[in-house]
């Protein structure tokens, strides 16, 4: 019931926004693309979060990984980049405190993009995560598999 309120209210604000004149795409730019970035930066840090520390975007939101990724190759395009965006990057990814820099990677997405990856994990952001340190995609299962925030380890938190 919560999934649904929280996509009712997101088409809420966006046809708000778009009757005013502005843009619907929030934090992550102002095009509609199906498959948005989270960051262009591609910088990956920790924060402590109610599941312990977690891997965090250049922002502060939560990072997850997608179990039905393989390997490297992200299975999350179109709708499910929409609703989860990839951390993406225009250069090499940064590693902020408590990161190791040498799980940082990046992949060839199938829009073009370049994601950045950590201990062979393809990162993303939730949209259901309205602010920094929240975890509400911590075990959905959406677009075909589970998804769990990142330990500094490179392993799954399961919260």
């Amino acid at each position: 019931m919560s999934r649904i309120m929280v996509v009712i209210g997101i088409a809420v604000v966006a046809l708000v926004v778009a009757a005013c004149g502005g843009s619907a795409g929030g934090v992550y730019g102002g095009t509609s693309t199906a498959s948005k970035p989270a960051s262009g930066k591609g910088s990956v840090a920790l924060a402590s979060t109610k599941l312990g520390k977690v891997l965090v975007d250049g922002k502060g939101r939560t990072l997850y990984l997608f179990q039905a990724d393989k390997g490297t190759m992200s299975n999350c395009a179109g709708a499910c980049a929409s609703e989860w965006p990839p951390l993406t990057t225009s250069g090499k990814p940064t590693a902020g405190a408590g990161i190791v820099a040498a799980k940082l990677g990046t992949t060839k997405r199938a829009d073009g993009t370049t994601g950045v990856t950590y201990a062979g994990h393809p990162l993303y952001t939730f949209e259901g995560d309205g602010a920094p340190g929240q975890t509400a995609g911590e075990g959905l299962t959406d677009f075909g598999g589970a998804w769990y925030a990142l330990s500094p380890a490179g392993k799954t938190v399961v919260g």
